[in-house]
């Protein structure tokens, strides 16, 4: 049919003089003294058409008057160059290209846009843009970081295929057990009161895969936890899920290095050649206040307990009498930086994190007290302000920011000012890609609610012990065979050695308060596999969202997802989730009642 494209608009070039069809939305018409510009748009870049008023042109040129923006149009014209300075101009001719309309079909009108698609930026709240998500995409910021997502997922998959990773499909409907976050339960028509759920992960399946002797597994997957969801989670989202036999933890951490390194050079970022930095989850903790720390900028966090423990400041010394420390954050140079609002705002950020407060000093000339202004100053005393400056080296301008109390409360509320004076201070380049493995993790952590041992990653995870029986001991001692891998201050990836030995599984089941029968009844099929001749297997899950939000340099993985959902888990283009009919929940067996509030 005449109006069908015979060239995309990143071809242009290729066909200079020769008239070809486009196809594509005008994204704005332009009326210059009596010649219409139409500036047209499709997945592959911009077009200026010109449609002048001869008289040949002139139903074309009627035509291209009703035009508006978004309305969808088929251009037949000659490919030439914009008219522009010649070479004795100086020989900077225009070599942008143009399209010299012959003939115009609109092939679709558009109603006027609820928001501007502009260049600028959305220019309209997230929610009317989320309600009119096909619209948001046209845009070609965001547009382009859908392609650019969809060239890392296959940059990956190249990097897995080449080393020999199977793809392999997991059930999407499959059994409750119980791994961390919240399920999405499925009713069962065919089976009254019974109920799927939709996988967190495939880690069970995978593990399956490993005993059926599949040795390398991977699988680009949709994941589903029913949580409450930040800038960088969703309800439904995208893993690249993969498992390997016969290896320990530094095998599957240097096959999946090398993997991530081999992907992120074909998808065209720079890394350096070095291996990733690899820390403890301890030192993570002890020095950045995170086990995701960004290591894109230093600012350690530094110990002054032993400085602190006798000053008559009873907020320190009361905290290490009772076991807890005092920490602080050294920023050299930086007290004329900050106002007292400026450190109240970090001080609500400490709070957020659990903290009762944000100590501070600002160091001045001199010695001893004279050499603090600080609220706190005198509660310190000579004797610890002198101390402190020795211990961190603090001279004239610089600023300390204090936290005390428990060691673990202490560490993230500092470490959540740390990240907040990373961004604000510009101590890092934001374009710069930051890998590192976190490893030892505690194999136990407990719920602060219930006061009970849980998993900190999941069940299946391998406990780094000798003997069974010291599964018997301080189960606060035993650290997992456990990795997270860490870009730019952002878990992208999580994974450990899995455990092989089915007493070894059961012993865990144990400690987590479950019975030979609890544990039979929600993994029994894992159980029973493993009874089988199971080889050693480890594996890791990487989070594609994320990745594909930080390699674009995106504020939010809603950036990097066609159709994501809203902060209350809702899609507003849709207007899901929605209440079923009575014939539908009689089908299912299922009656709905109202919980009183």
């Amino acid at each position: 049919m005449s109006w069908q494209r015979t060239i995309t608009l990143n071809q242009l070039s290729q066909h200079i003089g020769e008239v070809q069809t486009i196809n594509g939305w005008v994204h704005r018409r332009r009326d210059h003294g009596g010649v219409i510009f139409l500036d047209v748009r499709d997945r592959y870049g911009f077009a200026q058409v010109v449609v002048e008023p001869s008289e040949d042109n002139k139903r074309i040129f009627e035509e291209a008057g009703k035009i508006r923006s978004e309305f969808v149009v088929s251009v037949t014209g000659k490919i030439r160059k914009r008219p522009g300075s010649d070479d004795d101009a100086g020989g900077k001719i225009n070599k942008n290209l143009e399209i010299d309309a012959s003939a115009l079909t609109i092939l679709s009108s558009s109603e006027v846009l609820p928001f501007a698609l502009t260049d600028e930026g959305p220019g309209a709240s997230e929610n009317l843009r989320l309600k009119h998500r096909y619209l948001d995409l046209r845009r070609p910021e965001l547009k382009n970081k859908i392609i650019q997502r969809t060239k890392l997922t296959r940059c990956i998959r190249n990097a897995l295929e080449e080393m020999e990773f199977l793809d392999l499909e997991t059930p999407i409907l499959g059994k409750s057990t119980p791994e961390g976050a919240r399920e999405f339960l499925v009713p069962s028509r065919v089976h009254p009161g019974h109920f799927y759920a939709l996988p967190q992960s495939p880690q069970l399946f995978k593990q399956v895969l490993m005993i059926s002797g599949f040795d390398r597994y991977y699988q680009i997957v949709r994941c589903f936890r029913d949580e409450d969801l930040r800038s960088d989670r969703q309800p439904e989202f995208t893993q690249v899920d993969c498992e390997m036999s016969f290896c320990d933890q530094e095998t599957v951490m240097k096959t999946f290095e090398q993997m991530i390194k081999s992907a992120i050079k074909e998808y065209g970022r720079k890394l350096p050649d070095e291996a990733f930095e690899i820390l403890s989850f301890k030192e993570a903790m002890e020095s950045y206040g995170s086990d995701k720390p960004d290591l894109r900028f230093e600012l350690k966090i530094q110990d002054l307990s032993e400085e602190l423990k006798s000053c008559d400041f009873k907020v320190f010394s009361g905290a290490i009498d009772m076991g807890g420390v005092v920490n602080v954050i050294h920023l050299p140079g930086r007290a004329a930086d900050f106002s007292r609002k400026d450190i109240e705002n970090l001080e609500k950020i400490a709070k957020n994190f659990g903290a009762k407060g944000l100590a501070w000093a600002k160091v001045k000339a001199g010695s001893g007290a004279e050499s603090w202004q600080s609220p706190i100053a005198k509660f310190i005393g000579e004797e610890g302000i002198q101390a402190v400056n020795k211990k961190l080296g603090a001279k004239e301008g610089d600023l300390l920011l204090f936290g005390a109390g428990e060691w673990n409360m202490t560490k993230t509320s500092l470490g959540a000012v740390r990240s907040q004076l990373g961004k604000q201070l510009e101590l890092y380049d934001p374009k710069n890609l930051k890998f590192l493995w976190v490893i030892d993790f505690p194999l136990f952590e407990k719920d602060p609610e219930t006061g009970e041992y849980v998993s900190m990653h999941h069940p299946f995870t391998k406990p780094n012990i000798s003997s069974i029986e010291q599964l018997d001991g301080d189960l606060e001692k035993i650290n997992a065979y456990a990795y997270d891998l860490v870009l730019n201050g952002c878990e992208v990836g999580g994974g450990s050695v899995r455990i092989h030995e089915a007493d070894i599984q059961s012993k865990i089941f144990d400690k987590l308060g479950l019975s030979k029968e609890q544990a039979q009844t929600k993994f029994g099929f894992l159980l029973d596999a493993l009874s089988f001749g199971a080889p050693p297997h480890a594996g890791i899950a990487f989070g594609l969202d994320r990745l594909a939000m930080i390699l674009t340099e995106s504020d939010s993985i809603r950036d990097v997802i066609a159709f994501p959902k809203t902060n209350n888990a809702s899609c507003l283009m849709t207007e899901s989730p929605t209440k079923a009919n009575i014939e539908q929940l009689r089908d299912l067996h299922i009656r709905v009642q109202e919980v009183p509030k």
